[in-house]
């Protein structure tokens, strides 16, 4: 698997989403339940160890006790995968949160992407800001999360400290009443449009900084067939920088998504 630099760091071009892991399918139905009962402890580190042997060096999860406590287990028995750390929202002190990633050994850290848009929503993205200040006092690669093209455009007019960017190319941050005006029907649950996806790859395209582009294939949406697979991963890379990574999600438990996955990405580059 190719790889990119950033700072001090060495990235696979594709690396490993934490969702499905935590059972976060973000389908309907009971694929996150799914999700929960097959990912045992031993099932997460036989999908890294997986993932290491295929290429894949990074493994992008959320920064709470269960993940925190499957990292240790998995390098106690010897596993080397890098670790890319989301702020957990849910915890009242983010700064001890990132510190304690810091203290695990945490390549990067990134504002997790619903918490950001939550604070530009009510107005109080300079709470961001400052939460990204105890990143890069931690000595950790600074990211910043968002599923809202408009946050990148804030960021870099106001040049942020940053060295990536964490991009969704769906905008999932939508009210209940935005969602059903864009999409002329009345909407339960997220909201997967298509039209954004051009709209965030545009920004991932603009911005000098490394960004680690996420929801590739929608959550599942666009795993149909291969080929739908491929289609997704040729638009992305029509505009990914050489510097950028693909963040996926993988549920290995019906078919063997990890080499399935690295084949794809190399087919595509």
């Amino acid at each position: 698997m190719p790889r990119v630099r950033i700072g001090k760091h060495e990235f696979s071009r594709l690396m490993a989403g934490g969702n499905p892991v935590s059972g976060n399918s973000h389908q309907p139905g009971r694929l996150s339940r799914e999700m929960r009962d097959y990912f045992t402890a031993e099932n997460v580190k036989k999908m890294l160890r997986a993932c290491e042997q295929a290429g894949i060096n990074t493994w992008q999860s959320r920064a709470d006790r269960h993940i925190m406590r499957l990292l240790n287990e998995y390098r106690l028995e010897g596993g080397q995968i890098q670790w890319v750390a989301q702020t957990a929202s849910e915890l009242a002190d983010i700064p001890r949160n990132i510190r304690e990633c810091a203290g695990l050994g945490a390549a990067g850290v990134y504002h997790h992407g619903s918490s950001t848009d939550s604070l530009w929503a009510a107005g109080r993205i300079q709470e961001v800001r400052e939460r990204l200040k105890v990143m890069r006092d931690a000595g950790v690669l600074v990211g910043l999360g968002t599923h809202i093209p408009a946050v990148i455009d804030h960021a870099e007019e106001k040049a942020w400290d940053v060295d990536f960017y964490m991009t969704c190319i769906y905008n999932l941050s939508r009210t209940k009443e935005e969602a059903s005006r864009v999409a002329g029907r009345p909407v339960e649950g997220e909201f997967f449009w298509e039209p954004d996806r051009v709209e965030m790859l545009k920004r991932v395209k603009q911005t000098r900084k490394p960004c680690l582009i996420f929801k590739v294939y929608g959550a599942g949406r666009r795993c149909g067939s291969a080929e739908d697979m491929r289609a997704a991963l040729r638009q992305v890379f029509e505009y990914a920088k050489p510097s950028d990574c693909l963040v996926v999600g993988m549920f290995p438990k019906h078919k063997e998504q990890v080499r399935e996955n690295c084949a794809l990405v190399r087919e595509a580059l």
